[in-house]
Parts: structure tokens; sequence; C-alpha cells
């Protein structure tokens, strides 16, 4: 299935955010996730399922100042 993962046309066997996260190796790095503009509550990220041609973001926080 082709996703649009932050901006970048992908390739993935992955159905749902969670399997994405693991499938990128990103795991530790994720604070929030947002499919087609809507974000997905961390609970949800097992059972979301993804479709083709999704457009999902996945966001990191950084402190600085």
């Amino acid at each position: 299935m082709q996703l649009i993962i932050n901006g970048v046309l992908q390739e993935t066997n992955a159905r749902t955010i969670q399997a994405l996260i693991a499938d990128l190796d990103i795991e530790t790095k994720v604070m929030a996730a947002a499919v087609n503009m809507n974000v997905i509550k961390k609970e949800q990220w097992s059972s979301f399922e993804l479709h083709e041609n999704d457009k999902v973001e996945f966001l990191q926080f950084v402190g600085g100042g």
C-alpha cells in the first residue's frame, strides 16, 4: 500500500499506525500522529486502520528557546 508519510510517498505493508511506526523504526521518537489532518490518539494507534494514499504525519516535540 502507498502512503504519504511526512510528505514522502512510501510503500508499506503496515495496516495500522502502530505497525507503521514499528516498520519505520521510529517508535521512541513519535509523540503524535495525524492521518489526513486528523490527530489520532495514542490509544488508537494499534487499531486505527490505514488506507491507500492516506497522508500520515508523525510529529516529535523538541525543546528549545
